[in-house]
């Protein structure tokens, strides 16, 4: 049994200033340990890759559906850079501040991983694509205008047998986020166990 000496600091669990030092170790130690073996840099930048690779697959598409010849490099630019911010920001704040916030089991960390990849790297990729290149071929005229309230399924007519071709980084992403999702919540488990 410890006894309180005078001029010796208490050690009991009520003492604020021990909670607030066994805090700033624990952080301190997972400070060490993100720099060690970071989660968010290479998983983070390869989901963000192969979304640009999808955004510049949806671009050919649809160029070659709209017939669209003007402005490639506006928007080939504008659809590998997107697609991969928006990859790698929802990456971060869903699964690896997720995953050290300690609020996340597996299998939601291996969800939310190959949501972020479909969604974010198969999805918005081709929407915008579509967006984009629709908008242009309007202006430019290079496809017969659609009739009046029934553009996006006169466009979607258009382009389906071609679009059929986004299924493989469809499938390529959601295999690559479970893949990312189990290795990212594996490393997080080793991460946790060596600091207890």
């Amino acid at each position: 049994m410890a006894t309180y000496t005078r001029g010796q600091p208490s050690l009991s669990l009520r003492d604020g200033n021990l909670k607030s030092m066994v805090i700033e170790i624990i952080e301190k130690k997972f400070e060490y340990l993100r720099k060690e073996n970071p989660l968010n840099i290479h998983g983070t930048a390869i989901i963000g890759t192969t979304a640009s690779f999808s955004g510049l697959l949806a671009n050919f598409i649809f160029r070659h559906c709209f017939k669209v010849n003007q402005d490639a490099l506006k928007t080939y630019a504008s659809l590998t850079t997107l697609p991969f911010l928006s990859t790698v920001v929802a990456y971060k704040l869903l699964v690896t501040d997720a995953l050290y916030s300690g609020n996340i089991s597996q299998e939601n960390c291996v969800l939310r991983s190959s949501l972020v990849g479909i969604v974010c790297g198969v999805l918005y990729p081709t929407g915008l694509a579509f967006l984009k290149n629709g908008r242009l071929a309007v202006k430019y005229h290079t496809v017969p205008l659609p009739p009046r309230g029934r553009a996006l399924l006169y466009w979607v007519m258009l382009c389906q047998t071609e679009v059929k071709g986004m299924l493989i980084p469809l499938a390529f992403q959601m295999v690559f986020g479970i893949h990312n999702g189990i290795k990212h919540y594996a490393i997080f488990e080793s991460t946790f166990e060596k600091t207890t």
